[in-house]
């Protein structure tokens, strides 16, 4: 009688999992070396069990918008483009479409997804629909929490890890229309391409065109290639460059 609580029934089913895409965060997640120290201070008590005025406890959370797995706002890299209270909740459930290049990062660490990899996705699972969100899955997210393995730190200090190119951008948003792209690693730019540009070009790219991005996924290597579901949500928070965000996946089981 009622399509959408059956359509619930049947995700909760047997048929489906439902996969944790974000990651879990304390004061010593690991956090851009840009971020002033200080900056971290999450569930800081302020109101403790005891006090007489009432028996409850009370935090206070303080971090940056760039946080853990989080979601960039075009802001954040373009002035005067839409900020957070732009976007909202029919942006928070998207068609997933899941990149994999495990394979070829395991052999160059400075992988950046081509246009041809998306191409060979499409002709075994389809065209990427319109307003997907489309992930791309590198296995990075099991470096976390060490900050030098998520950067890749070499031993000459340089960054190393891989990610989005330009090209594999600009198909997915202009050949394609697709609404937000993901990542597990801290950047959408892949290193090198970072290197090469002298800018994050990429992240500037996705954000100049107000689309969205969310950084810092986990477990893509549990969900479907195609078919699944992304839904993501985030406090609502006027005028935020970015927000932590919960992140999760109905995928049929694979």
């Amino acid at each position: 009688m009622y399509k959408l609580w059956n359509m619930l029934a049947e995700m909760q089913s047997d048929a489906y999992e439902w996969v944790e895409l974000s990651h879990s965060m304390n004061n010593d997640s690991p956090v851009w070396s840009g971020i002033p120290a200080g900056s971290v201070e999450v569930s800081k008590t302020v109101f403790d069990w005891g006090n007489p005025m009432l028996e409850c406890l009370i935090q206070t959370f303080k971090f940056p918008g760039q946080y853990g797995t989080h979601i960039d706002f075009p802001g954040h890299f373009v002035k005067d483009m839409p900020l957070s209270e732009a976007f909202g909740a029919q942006q928070m459930l998207f068609p997933l479409c899941v990149i994999d290049i495990t394979a070829k990062v395991a052999e160059d660490v400075h992988y950046a997804v081509t246009v041809e990899d998306i191409k060979a996705y499409e002709a075994e699972y389809g065209a990427i629909p319109d307003g997907a969100f489309v992930a791309l899955r590198t296995d990075w997210y099991k470096n976390w929490p060490d900050m030098d393995k998520l950067s890749g730190i070499a031993a000459d200090g340089s960054e190393n890890f891989p990610g989005w190119s330009l090209p594999a951008l600009q198909y997915i948003y202009e050949e394609r229309n697709a609404a937000a792209n993901g990542h597990e690693t801290l950047d959408t730019d892949a290193s090198a391409e970072a290197a090469k540009a002298g800018d994050l070009a990429c992240e500037r790219y996705v954000l100049g065109k107000g689309k969205l991005q969310i950084e810092v996924l986990q477990n893509l290597d549990r969900v479907a290639p195609a078919g699944a579901l992304l839904v993501a949500a985030w406090p609502r928070i006027e005028g935020a460059t970015g927000l932590p965000a919960r992140v999760l996946a109905i995928t049929p089981k694979k």
